[in-house]
């Protein structure tokens, strides 16, 4: 048969990458004279850049030193593809497990500006840029910064980086703001949240950044602040992804919201690698309800569906029902005997599900 092995990363645990090895090798361990292809996915978050490396060897890996989210040195990679594409990771310059301690109000997106100015300086003419796992709730406003923009109070100064200082904004300044690329900038989503309001960036995601109920008011009241100036589209899904990163991006440097999932399974080569398959092995860590709105699995079961694959899930977790459309479904927490086990060791788990599939769907 012909397969291809195509898993989200299974996060904490496993990357996509480490994820379709271990899966691969147990299904060669049961079938070993099968044709199997490796497509790690991601939906935008973290891994995409791992996930990008994964499926195109071609790509030049670079590094660059910039001001993490809470101003400390980081040491953020990106990838430089043949046609002169740049891919970008937010979380690996701006996200959440690189600060010190939360600081919802002032953390900011300045290291995500000073990766793209680095890849921009490299000679990219195009910038695909993973948003997710950001520390901050500053509506791009730092990295915008990075590229040149001025933001300003009322008396001309400049304000202070992070989100709650977005509240004394008075006036924007392109005038030294760096142009975006000739061949667009492509921001991938993983949410479809507004920028404001109680389903927006702060509503939802700043409490898990650390913010307090009167400091989420505060940084909706800044962003609502910071729209009424920029322009653009406020409530267009996906605006509030990475605490506003993808409306601040779009509404000021003209770039284009898109879904994560199913944009990086186009660019890594998903849909060609399925017109020849025979069955896709994909997985994440909780395969549940949730996986079918718009996350990698669920847009990679509606790609197989039309293209007529038979799809397999490995899961840490299986929680209700598993849909019609997957021929088979297993959980490494029930072939683990518990969470711990199966965290402790997911190389193992992972490498007994691939087999284990590979014998239920044989026929």
């Amino acid at each position: 048969m012909r397969v291809v092995v195509a898993p989200d990363s299974f996060k904490g645990s496993a990357t996509a990458d480490e994820a379709a090895r271990a899966l691969a090798r147990g299904w060669l361990a049961r079938r070993p004279g099968d044709d199997v292809r490796l497509v790690p996915l991601a939906d935008g978050g973290e891994g995409t850049l791992d996930a990008f490396a994964a499926a195109r060897p071609d790509a030049e890996r670079r590094t660059v030193t910039v001001p993490g989210p809470d101003g400390r040195p980081v040491s953020a990679a990106w990838l430089l593809l043949p046609d002169r594409t740049a891919v970008l990771e937010l979380a690996r310059s701006s996200g959440l497990p690189l600060m010190a301690s939360p600081d919802p109000l002032g953390a900011h997106t300045y290291g995500l500006g000073a990766v793209a100015r680095a890849a921009l300086d490299a000679g990219a003419t195009r910038l695909v840029v993973g948003l997710g796992g950001s520390a901050s709730t500053d509506g791009g406003t730092g990295a915008l910064r990075a590229l040149g923009l001025r933001l300003h109070d009322d008396l001309g100064r400049d304000l202070p980086l992070g989100g709650a200082a977005l509240a004394g904004l008075a006036g924007i300044d392109t005038t030294d703001l760096r142009p975006a690329p000739p061949g667009g900038v492509r921001l991938l989503v993983d949410v479809t949240a507004p920028l404001t309001g109680p389903a927006g960036a702060a509503a939802v995601f700043g409490p898990q950044k650390g913010a307090q109920p009167a400091e989420v008011t505060l940084l909706d009241t800044a962003l609502r602040r910071f729209a009424g100036l920029a322009g653009g589209d406020p409530d267009e899904p996906g605006a509030g992804a990475a605490g506003g990163t993808a409306y601040g991006l779009a509404a000021v440097w003209g770039a284009t919201i898109v879904p994560g999932a199913t944009t990086i399974a186009g660019l890594v080569g998903l849909p060609g690698a399925l017109a020849a398959a025979d069955v896709v092995l994909t997985g994440e860590g909780r395969f549940d309800e949730t996986s079918l709105t718009g996350k990698v699995v669920g847009s990679l079961l509606d790609s197989a569906a039309a293209a007529g694959v038979r799809v397999a899930v490995a899961a840490g977790q299986v929680a209700g029902p598993v849909p019609g459309s997957v021929s088979a479904a297993v959980s490494l927490v029930e072939l683990a005997g518990s969470v711990d086990a199966a965290l402790g060791d997911p190389g193992r788990w992972l490498t007994e599900a691939g087999a284990l599939l590979a014998g239920r769907l044989s026929t």
